[in-house]
């Protein structure tokens, strides 16, 4: 069983605390005491679960503003890339596809990192990460893709390029 650490309880209660900021989005002082208090709750029973190595990436701006530039710039704007190719198809009448899994080298180390872009991609229309796995050292994503053109290299560059180069801005 991992051991809770200072750091991986800090950096739990805060991410609990903006987003009950976020959701309640009310500054009294009791609505304040009232989200730091389930938050430390929260973060002292949870934190060896969800932070599990380099608890203090968070506290690091560097890494924190290129988070914040992968989740506002970079996936939305291949979210909807991928969204208007689906639509294309939709109207078309769905005949240009060729639907197939690829298996797509990852060079990403941290799970944290491989879960994000798994998620990332996943959450693309026409593409689901259905498997991570480990094959002599290298990781793997078998990826079902509506329309496969290649296999491979080729392939993950297609569907992960721009994700995987993002993500290891703030993971690795």
């Amino acid at each position: 069983m991992r051991k809770t650490t200072f750091p991986a309880v800090l950096a739990t209660f805060v991410v609990c605390f903006a987003f009950w900021v976020l959701l309640t989005w009310k500054f009294t002082l009791q609505e304040l005491a009232a989200g730091a208090v389930v938050s430390l709750a929260v973060a002292l029973f949870t934190a060896r679960f969800f932070i599990h190595e380099k608890a203090g990436w968070l506290f690091n701006p560097v890494k924190f503003f290129n988070l914040l530039g992968y989740w506002l710039f970079i996936f939305p704007v291949e979210l909807v890339k991928a969204n208007v190719d689906m639509a294309k198809r939709c109207f078309t009448g769905c005949t240009d596809i060729n639907p197939g899994i690829v298996k797509v080298p990852v060079d990403l180390k941290s799970d944290y990192g491989q879960a994000a872009l798994a998620n990332s991609i996943t959450l693309t229309p026409g593409t689901i990460t259905m498997d991570i796995a480990e094959q002599d050292g290298q990781t793997y994503y078998y990826i079902h893709w509506i329309d496969v053109k290649a296999d491979g290299e080729e392939a993950g560059e297609a569907i992960k390029g721009r994700l995987e180069r993002g993500v290891r801005r703030f993971w690795e």
